[in-house]
């Protein structure tokens, strides 16, 4: 971890304490969300991204991680665990049904992309806090939640590769807001499966000290050693375009020069430190049954372990040695053992509470919740400023920041906002058309302060 030099405004027991189940806008079962819920749900929001933001700057810093610490002592995993899979599912059936809404035109989608956005924040937060095993063990129940969570979205991920991986962000000047969100959630997706790769790697760092229920559920429910050999098959974050090698990394596709070409990614290394931790372990080789499929699987590693990587990974000869002594061993028949085990019940739950109303719920939410007046957007604007602050954003940002409209390098920010960067005037005046509702916005949230 980088060292730490300074130890930023820690956000304390405020935001922890207030992040919890409200009245939520996206799945209203528990209970209908009306003019006076959706400030509160804004509010959790507005919590969240605080606690993401404190999280990171604490992770690069030398003070210690209070966020981690706070969010075990005051039991939120498992919160944070049921908000990530209510948004999941609010995506997966609710988002879709307010798309094909023909009397939905909304002047700013806004709103409805702080919900979209609301997924990508909370896997980030878990991603930056469950690098400490304690964590993890917090997470009690909700870990096997987690872990299907992950799940679907490597599968997912493995399922898109074989379409060239994510989509490019392309201007279209026919789209209609609504089509510009669902390009951006659809980008925003491959990201979150990346974050959901990480979660789960640090998962398995604790695979010796997991119940008997969370490793029958992630070696033999959902096969997750075959899984991750997929992901190094397709490598669905790198890909041939003009004859350069690119990957995927910062939420972008990046140019990799020659001289680094043999240098393992972060992703990749995820996923090998995965399966090092599920095929080494002794509590897991006690219970994985090593089919002929899983063989068959497993020994396509052997192509991938070149002696550069195991260069960058030397833990990696371990699995070496591992790999060369299966190929040796018979296969195992399919266990029969009849196993009591626990199961996850967040998705289900969610399901069956609101199994037949998602179209009403689409129908409800259009009228009460994504079409705010002028002087609600207004407001909202405002706290939308003091959450994202320009000086926190960019202590957190990995590098210098890219135009918003062709990917470059940019030294020019918009001089009404400024939230947008720009490499040169062209670009910004081409930009206009689609940052220009969003910039009156925010600068209006701005003097309303």
């Amino acid at each position: 971890m980088a060292a730490r030099t300074h130890a930023p405004q820690p956000l304390r027991n405020g935001c922890i304490q207030d992040v919890d189940r409200v009245g939520d806008p996206r799945l209203p079962a528990r209970a209908a969300p009306s003019a006076s819920l959706l400030p509160r749900w804004n509010q959790q929001h507005e919590n969240l991204e605080k606690l993401n933001m404190q999280a990171i700057l604490d992770a690069t810093a030398s003070q210690g991680e209070p966020i981690q610490e706070l969010l075990v002592t005051h039991g939120k995993i498992p919160t944070l665990v049921e908000e990530l899979i209510a948004v999941e599912m609010w995506k997966q059936k609710v988002f879709p049904v307010l798309c094909r809404l023909e009397d939905f035109k909304p002047q700013n989608t806004f709103p409805i992309y702080m919900v979209v956005h609301h997924e990508a924040s909370i896997i980030n937060l878990l991603e930056t806090v469950f690098f400490h095993k304690e964590v993890c063990e917090s997470a009690e129940d909700a870990v096997l939640d987690l872990i299907d969570y992950c799940h679907r979205k490597l599968t997912l991920l493995v399922a898109r590769s074989s379409r060239g991986g994510p989509p490019e962000e392309e201007e279209c000047q026919s789209s209609t807001p609504m089509q510009e969100l669902q390009k951006q959630a659809e980008l925003m997706e491959f990201e979150i499966a990346s974050k959901a790769l990480s979660v789960l790697r640090y998962i398995t760092d604790c695979v010796d000290s997991l119940s008997l229920s969370t490793l029958n559920r992630m070696l033999s429910t959902h096969n997750l050693p075959c899984l991750l050999v997929e992901l190094l098959e397709h490598n669905p974050w790198s890909r041939r375009e003009g004859g350069k090698l690119q990957q995927f990394e910062g939420g972008r596709w990046q140019t990799v020069a020659p001289s680094e070409q043999q240098k393992l990614s972060k992703l990749d290394g995820q996923v090998w430190i995965a399966l090092y931790n599920l095929l080494l372990s002794h509590e897991a080789q006690a219970r994985y049954c090593f089919t002929s499929f899983a063989k068959g699987q497993l020994l396509k590693l052997q192509a991938f372990l070149t002696d550069t990587l195991v260069d960058q990974l030397p833990n990696l000869a371990g699995l070496q040695g591992f790999l060369a002594h299966l190929a040796l061993t018979e296969t195992q028949p399919p266990k029969k053992d009849l196993v009591l085990e626990q199961i996850p019940e967040i998705w289900e739950r969610l399901e069956r509470e609101n199994r037949g109303k998602w179209q009403a719920i689409a129908k409800y939410q259009l009228r009460h919740v994504f079409s705010p007046s002028e002087q609600d957007l207004q407001l909202q604007a405002r706290r939308w400023a003091e959450t994202y602050r320009l000086d926190v954003l960019e202590a957190i940002a990995p590098e210098r920041p890219r135009c918003a409209y062709c990917s470059a390098e940019a030294s020019k920010r918009c001089s009404r906002c400024q939230n947008e960067w720009y490499c040169c005037r062209e670009c910004q005046v081409k930009h206009w058309e689609k940052h220009g509702k969003a910039c009156v916005l925010a600068a209006q949230g701005d003097r309303a302060k």
